[in-house]
C-alpha cells in the first residue's frame, strides 16, 4: 500500500511539474497575437513561435515582429521580456521562503497551495483583458510553482529514499518537464487559433484543479502523525553556505543559461543569418525533446550502475553544453542548428538527472533530511537563468553579437565543469548527525522515526 501510495503521489507530481511548464510555455505562440488584440492590432491566428525548451523556460522576445503597435509611453519589446520574465523573478524571490515553510509544514500542504494559485494563475490568463492582468496571472504563477515545483521535488526525494530509486522517480519527473515544455506551443497554438483564446487555459485550470483532488484524497495535508513530529530542517542560509550544495547549485545555474538565453534570441537570428522560414523557426526546439529524454535515461541507467560517478555525468554534460554552445554560430541552415540544440538539451539532462539526487544525498549525510530548502536552492539556481534570458540575451546581442553570446556561454560551462571534480568524494560520505542515521542505526525514539522506519521496512 506504501509503494502504492508513492507511485500515485509521483504522478500528482508529475502532472504537476508539466502543468506548471505548459503554462509556462503556451503562451508562447498565443501572446503576440492576444496583446495585439488588446491593443486594437488585429493580429494574426495561429502559432507563430518556437517551441520553447526546458526546466522553468523562458519565452521568446523574438515573437513581437514590428507589425505590432507600440504601447504608449513604453517599449512593447520591453514590455513583453519582463512579462516573460516576471514568473522566474517572483520564483526567485519567494522561493526562500517557500523552501523554509515546507522544512516547517510537510511537504503535501505547499504542494496543494502551489496547485491552487497555479489554478488561479491559470483562470486569470483565460479571463485578461489588458497588459497588466497578464503581468499579475504570470508573477501568480511563480508564486505557485515557487511552492509546487520545490514541495513536489522535495517529496519524491523524501518518498523515495533510496537509489536507485531515487534517480529513477526525479528523472521521470525532469521527463515530465521537458514534455511540457514541448507539448505546450502546439496545444496552446492549435486550441488558440481553432476554439478560442480562453480554451487552452481553460484546459490546463480543470486537469490543475483534477491534479489538486487526487493530492487531497492521497495525502490530506496534516493527515499524517510523521508530519506532526517532523524534525527541523537546516536553515536555509546554511545550506547555501555548504561548499558543496553551493557547487551543485552553481551547475544548474549555469549549464541552463545557453537554453534560457537562447530562447529569447535564436528567432531573430536564424532569420537574419539564414533567412529561415515561420515553420523553421517553429520547429526549431521540437527535436530536442527527444536527446533530452533520452540524456535522463541514460543517466539514471549509468547512476543505477555506477553511483559513485555523479559528479562525472554531471561534469560530462557541462562540457557537451559548451561545445554545442560555441557550434551554434557557425550554423548555416535549419538542418545544422537542429545539431548543437539537441547537444545541449542532451547535456542539460544529464547535468540535472545527475545532480538533483545529490542534493538529496548531500543533505542526508551532512544535515537533516528535510529537503524543502535544498530545492528551493535548486529552484534558484533555474530562476536566475531564466529571469536574465528574456531581459538580458538581447541587449547582449545587440552590444556584442549573437556569436560573442554564445561562445561566453559555452566557455562558462566548459571552465565549470572541473570544478564538480570538488564532488568526487560525494558518494563516499556517511550520515553523521542526520535524521536517517537515528533511523537506521540508533533505531526509532519518536512517533515520527518510528512512522518512517515502519514505511522503509514496507
Amino acid at each position: 500500500e506504501a509503494r502504492r501510495q508513492r507511485r500515485l503521489l509521483l504522478v500528482v507530481v508529475c502532472v504537476a511539474l508539466l502543468l506548471d511548464n505548459m503554462l509556462y510555455m503556451v503562451i508562447v505562440p498565443i501572446i503576440p497575437d492576444y496583446i495585439a488584440a488588446m491593443r486594437g492590432g488585429g493580429g494574426t491566428s495561429g502559432p507563430s513561435a518556437p517551441a520553447g525548451g526546458n526546466g522553468s523556460g523562458g519565452g521568446n522576445r523574438s515573437l513581437l515582429p514590428a507589425r505590432y503597435p507600440p504601447a504608449s509611453g513604453g517599449n512593447e519589446d520591453v514590455q513583453i521580456g519582463v512579462l516573460f520574465a516576471s514568473k522566474a523573478m517572483l520564483q526567485l524571490l519567494v522561493n526562500p521562503l517557500s523552501g523554509t515553510l515546507i522544512d516547517r509544514v510537510g511537504y503535501e500542504a505547499p504542494l496543494l497551495a502551489g496547485l491552487a494559485v497555479m489554478f488561479l494563475s491559470t483562470a486569470t490568463f483565460a479571463f485578461a483583458e489588458n497588459y497588466a492582468t497578464l503581468f499579475a496571472a504570470r508573477s501568480l504563477q511563480g508564486l505557485g510553482s515557487a511552492f509546487a515545483d520545490t514541495a513536489g521535488i522535495a517529496l519524491i526525494a523524501d518518498r523515495y529514499p533510496e537509489e536507485p530509486a531515487r534517480s529513477r522517480a526525479l528523472g521521470t519527473a525532469l521527463a515530465c518537464i521537458s514534455f511540457g515544455s514541448l507539448a505546450a506551443p502546439p496545444f496552446g497554438g492549435v486550441l488558440y487559433e481553432f476554439a478560442g483564446k480562453r480554451v487552452p487555459f481553460l484546459v490546463l485550470a480543470c486537469v490543475c484543479l483534477l491534479d489538486g483532488l487526487l493530492l487531497l484524497v492521497l495525502a490530506p495535508p496534516g493527515g499524517t502523525g510523521a508530519r506532526a513530529n517532523m524534525p527541523v530542517g537546516t536553515p536555509i542560509h546554511r545550506l547555501m553556505i555548504d561548499p558543496y550544495i553551493a557547487v551543485v547549485a552553481g551547475a544548474l545555474a549555469t549549464c541552463n543559461i545557453p537554453l534560457a538565453f537562447l530562447e529569447p534570441t535564436i528567432a531573430n537570428w536564424m532569420k537574419d543569418s539564414m533567412g529561415a522560414s515561420e515553420w523553421e523557426v517553429g520547429l526549431t526546439w521540437l527535436p530536442a525533446f527527444f536527446p533530452h529524454v533520452l540524456g535522463v535515461y541514460v543517466t539514471v541507467r549509468l547512476a543505477a550502475a555506477y553511483p559513485h560517478l555523479q559528479w562525472f555525468y554531471g561534469a560530462l554534460g557541462m562540457a557537451i553544453i559548451g561545445a554545442s554552445s560555441c557550434l551554434v554560430p557557425a550554423c548555416r541552415n535549419f538542418g545544422q542548428v537542429i545539431i548543437p540544440l539537441c547537444g545541449i538539451c542532451f547535456g542539460i539532462a544529464l547535468v540535472d538527472t545527475a545532480l538533483l539526487p545529490t542534493l538529496a544525498f548531500l543533505v542526508d549525510v551532512r544535515h537533516v533530511s528535510v529537503y524543502g530548502s535544498v530545492y528551493a536552492i535548486a529552484d534558484i539556481s533555474y530562476s536566475v537563468a531564466y529571469a536574465l534570458g528574456p531581459i538580458v540575451a538581447g541587449q547582449i546581442v545587440h552590444t556584442m553579437g549573437f556569436a560573442q553570446l554564445n561562445l561566453g556561454m559555452g566557455l562558462a560551462n566548459v571552465l565549470y565543469a572541473p570544478v564538480l571534480l570538488f564532488l568526487k568524494n560525494v558518494c563516499q560520505m556517511k550520515p553523521s548527525h542526520s535524521e536517517r542515521n537515528i533511523l537506521l542505526e540508533e533505531g526509532p525514539k519518536g512517533l515520527y522515526d518510528t512512522i518512517k522506519m515502519e514505511e522503509r521496512k514496507g
